[in-house]
């Protein structure tokens, strides 16, 4: 039995398509949402969801709220985006491998599939990336991270060969303002010094899981490249040596704006912090 978490804030355009591409897989959906103001609860009603409400202070304490207070009957939880939804490849591999997968398996990584303004991002590094999203019920908790959350679980884990899509707004002011607000969130997560107690963080590993590597080349790689240099070096290697430039008109928006302008702006609100402390 399968319990997928959808979490919801104004998502009435995509969460059909989440709940649609879920039917046959979940026998049960969880909608948490914080506050919407469109028609997302009626929709996830329409559904058959179970629609709860819940104030956001960030991803991993909403999703680590769902985990913890929800009545989740089934034996896998399944996380959600809104704008995620399982191909049905992967939907027919979840039904196929679950019911035979060893005791000692704990979750499986999701193969995900970038889709910015209609178009595939299959370069530039960006596919296949890889996401620890389903996981045993009391296995699973989301690491306690401002930005750029992965869950982490208690044993071994599988993976998936096929793919669940990210179906990114084609709305780009408001993929903008999201990215504003999520370069602030990882700035002040650079910025976090607290030995007071050890965060339920993924290791970095050069050597492990891919989310693990990635993580090892955030920190230990491009996070000791000088500021402001780093975002254009990154984007040089992703766009032009990683050949994002193959994904078109659609692949230079995405790679200059996600892997250069974005972490530009880290880099400007991590300084300003920074000279902040310093006065």
């Amino acid at each position: 039995m399968i319990s997928p978490i959808v979490l919801t804030f104004n998502e009435e355009k995509n969460l059909p398509d989440c709940l649609e591409s879920l039917k046959g897989v979940a026998d049960e959906v969880f909608v948490v949402d914080s506050g919407s103001t469109d028609a997302t609860r009626g929709i996830a009603a329409r559904y058959g969801a179970k629609v709860v409400e819940h104030p956001f202070e960030n991803y991993a304490s909403q999703r680590n709220w769902a985990i913890d207070n929800l009545p989740i009957a089934g034996e896998w939880v399944l996380n959600l985006d809104a704008d995620e939804r399982l191909t049905p490849e992967l939907a027919s591999e979840i039904r196929e491998r679950l019911p035979r997968t060893p005791a000692e398996t704990a979750g499986f990584l999701l193969r995900k599939r970038t889709i910015f303004l209609g178009r595939w991002i299959r370069h530039g590094g960006h596919y296949p990336s890889y996401h620890l999203r389903l996981f045993r019920r009391g296995r699973g908790r989301c690491e306690e991270r401002l930005y750029d959350q992965h869950f982490l679980v208690e044993g071994t884990l599988e993976s998936f060969t096929s793919d669940y899509l990210d179906v990114l707004t084609p709305d780009i002011d408001r993929w903008v303002e999201r990215h504003l607000v999520w370069a602030r969130l990882e700035a002040r997560e650079m910025s976090v010094v607290d030995s007071s107690h050890e965060r339920a963080q993924v290791q970095s590993r050069a050597t492990g899981s891919p989310i693990e590597r990635r993580r090892w080349q955030r920190e230990r790689l491009y996070g000791r490249l000088p500021l402001y240099v780093r975002p254009f070096l990154y984007w040089i290697y992703r766009y032009f040596l990683r050949r994002g430039f193959l994904d078109g008109r659609e692949g230079l928006i995405f790679h200059f704006l996600q892997g250069c302008w974005f972490r530009f702006m880290v880099d400007v609100h991590f300084d300003a912090g920074r000279r902040r402390k310093l006065q």
